[in-house]
């Protein structure tokens, strides 16, 4: 069982550490999925939240069918798409504002990543949002094809053929800025 799933038990038990050990683990991950969705790192931020809120006041049951990130994607991908029903209106805040880390051991190496970083995010965010989501999910946040499948409600070949697509477009878009990536 992963330290998701027995943090989530001892806060079910009572022991409210467990709820704030499953923030800190899972927060920025889930903002950055969320965005995928809502295009809006604000809005994307206040779901998170509300994510959460729903975990501590409802304390849905996870049965253990999956990894507990996947189950708690599944909740963080349902709570976007009602909040993309209730509200149709949102705005959208530049990539370049989500990256404000730093590294301390070298400053010009930190830099260069970080601007890759943002012109990747901003490749990511001209892809349709299947795409975005299945590659975020898969190698950012190092899901599994078949976890990102449950978390996305598709079967495995429909995943694998989405995995495909997904890549295949974002190496265009990347060729398209000039870069030339051999892990895709």
């Amino acid at each position: 069982m992963d330290n998701g799933a027995s943090s989530y038990r001892r806060f079910l038990y009572g022991d409210n550490e467990g709820l704030a050990e499953i923030v800190r683990e899972y927060s920025d991950g889930l903002i950055f999925y969320i965005n995928s969705y809502v295009q809006n790192i604000s809005l994307a931020e206040e779901i998170m939240e509300d994510v959460f809120v729903e975990i501590a006041l409802r304390k849905p049951v996870f049965k253990g069918k999956s990894s507990f990130k996947t189950w708690l994607y599944a909740i963080a991908r349902y709570t976007s798409i009602d909040c993309l029903k209730k509200n149709s209106r949102y705005y959208d805040t530049p990539v370049d504002e989500m990256h404000n880390i730093s590294d301390e051991q070298d400053l010009e190496k930190s830099y260069i990543r970080e601007e890759r970083k943002i012109q990747l995010h901003k490749v990511l965010s001209r892809l349709v949002p299947d795409y975005q989501q299945v590659l975020y999910l898969i190698y950012f946040e190092n899901f599994s094809n078949s976890e990102a499948a449950k978390i996305m409600k598709k079967s495995d070949s429909q995943m694998k053929n989405l995995v495909f697509r997904a890549k295949q477009a974002l190496k265009k878009e990347l060729e398209k800025e000039g870069f030339e990536y051999e892990e895709l």
